[in-house]
Order: structure tokens, then sequence, then C-alpha cells
């Protein structure tokens, strides 16, 4: 690992141990562990179980997309294939934008494909679930709406995923209408810039060749996956699936801890609380848990300390435990996270 990947790790386990001291200090320390210790321990391990289903059923979404692309990954592999880019979105920075490079070089190693394959493949993933998680917000804080007021703490968080959404839906397009104009001027320049820190090994016009080359082979691969339409049909239904199974998993923690919550509520608050994730925190490790306490306990009127031991106990589920499992899989793939 070099220095400067150490000290952006540095900064960013700080920042969580920051993040979690102030939200344990502000619920109180020893009601979120009173509530953890009174949690049914079958019902956490409900909550793993369906956090494992919401594993499965976004691997099947990357095997998918890589089947649109002509690689073939059998489903066993795959599921470890993306535990392990979920790892490694989980201890970068800004999540899947610190994580997916990683993840791309995780699926070119394992199944031979191309690396700006791989990220077009990762890349397609992470785009399409955010289409049903759009869906989600709206229809979940519109029925919300009908039974109880929307607070000014609810609108604005729910403004400003809209717009960042927006926002990026927006650049996505530009990016891509402007695709070809992209390939032919991007590279020439970026290829000097490089060239002066001596990261290129080959002269310029080589690597300025080979990056024209693997930026038109991506928006290919791109195109690839948004003209397949039922595969593109079979992967939307995947994600909604998988974000189901996460609502799922966070009623389970809640029931762990003796509450029950309208499960249109987590329809839009766990797409809203991972938003969070776009901190420069290790996959937004505590920004993420702030985000779900602050949204849930004004729309649940359930006790700061039980939504705080739900909220740790489904997130031991969703990160934790990819994180191991990921974690192994990277090292036995033979795959560098932080180099």
């Amino acid at each position: 690992m070099d220095e400067r990947n150490r000290r952006a790790l540095l900064i960013g386990g700080f920042g969580t141990i920051a993040v979690f001291a102030v939200l344990f200090f502000l619920v109180g320390a020893r009601d979120i562990v009173d509530s953890l210790l009174s949690a049914t321990p079958s019902l956490v391990v409900a909550t793993f179980a369906l956090a494992l289903c919401w594993l499965a059923a976004w691997s099947l979404m990357l095997r998918t997309v890589l089947g649109s692309l002509g690689v073939h990954v059998p489903a066993g592999k795959a599921f470890f294939v993306y535990a392990g880019a979920v790892f490694a979105n989980n201890v970068t920075p800004f999540g899947q934008a610190g994580g997916e490079p990683v993840a791309a070089l995780l699926i070119s190693k394992v199944s031979d494909a191309r690396y700006e394959t791989g990220l077009a493949g990762i890349a397609s993933v992470d785009v399409l679930n955010v289409v049903p998680s759009i869906s989600l917000i709206l229809a979940g804080v519109g029925y919300y709406a009908t039974t109880a007021a929307v607070g000014e703490r609810l609108e604005t968080a729910v403004g400003s995923a809209i717009a960042l959404i927006a926002a990026i839906v927006l650049a996505m397009a530009f990016v891509w209408r402007h695709r070809h104009a992209i390939v032919e001027r991007l590279p020439a320049v970026i290829a000097p810039r490089i060239g002066r820190f001596g990261f290129i090994g080959s002269d310029p016009e080589t690597f300025e060749a080979n990056l024209a080359d693997r930026m038109g082979r991506f928006f290919e691969n791109i195109e690839r996956v948004a003209t397949d339409r039922g595969r593109l049909s079979a992967v939307v239904g995947l994600s909604l699936a998988g974000w189901l199974l996460q609502v799922a998993a966070l009623t389970a923690a809640f029931a762990a801890v003796g509450y029950s919550v309208p499960p249109y509520v987590l329809l839009f608050v766990i797409p809203l609380a991972n938003l969070a994730g776009a901190a420069p925190l290790p996959g937004g490790l505590g920004g993420i848990e702030a985000a779900f306490v602050t949204l849930l306990v004004p729309t649940t009127g359930i006790p700061a300390s039980a939504v705080t031991a739900a909220v740790l106990i489904f997130r031991g589920a969703i990160y934790w435990m990819p994180v191991l499992i990921g974690g192994v899989s990277v090292s036995a793939f033979g795959v560098q996270t932080l180099e």
C-alpha cells in the first residue's frame, strides 16, 4: 500500500470513528448496547440470511450483465466475484467510485475478460441499481405522505436525493451523447499529463492510442448491455429483488430488537441512506448508519437507541458480512485492493 492510499485509509478510518462516537454520544451508548444484548438471536440470523439472498440476487445481476458482454461466469463464482466487488467498494473511500476499478480488475482476472469489459460490467450493475431505487423512493414517500405529514427533514433528504440523481443522470447522458468526441480528444489531453509523472511504460503516443482503444471498447460494451432488452429486463428485476431483500432484512433487524416498521418507510429510507456512501469514508461506514438513524427516528417514532441497534444489526449483515466474504474471495483470487 503506497503512502497516498495509506493516508486516505487513515483519514477515512478516523472519520468513521468520529461519526460513530458522535452517534453513540447523542443516542446513548449504554441504551444501544442494552438493545443489542436484548435482540432475538433467531431474528438476527434471519437478517443475515436475507442479506445473503440480497448478495446472491445482485451477483446474478453481474453475471447477467457479463453474459450480455460475452463473458460467462458460473453462478457460484459470480457470487464470490460480486462479494469481492462489494468488499472493494466497502474498503475504499467514496463507495463505488473508489471500488469499481478494483472490482473491474477482479472480474478481468477471474474471467479472462479485458479490464474495460469488467469495468463496463460492474459500472452497468451500479448504474442499473439506481433505476429501481428511484422508483422505491418515490413510491415509499408517496405512500408515506398519505399516512403522515412529511417533515422538513424528509423533504430535504428526498429533494437532495432527487437533485443528486438527476445531476448524475444528466452527466451520464452528456458523456454518452459526446462519447465519440471524448474517445477522440480525451486521450490526447490525459497522456501528456500522466507522462510527466513517469507512469507511462511506453512512449506517450503508444499510450494515447492504447487509452483511446480501451475507452472505445468500454463504450461499446456499455452499448451492448443497453441494447440487450431481454437481459436488461432481467437485470432490473434482479436489482428490484435485491432492494426488497434489503427491506426484508432491515424489517427482521427491527423485529429482533422488538419493534415493527411499516415496509413503505423502509422502501425510501434504505436508498436515501445509502446515498451517504458517497462520503469520503470507507464504504460510507459511519455516514450511512447516521443517515439511517436520522431518517428512521422521525418517520417511525421508535426510540433512537432501538433504531440504532437495529441499524447496526442490519449493517452488520449488509456491510460487514460481504467484507468478510469478499475479503476472503479477493485474497483467494490474488487481487491487491489498495496498491
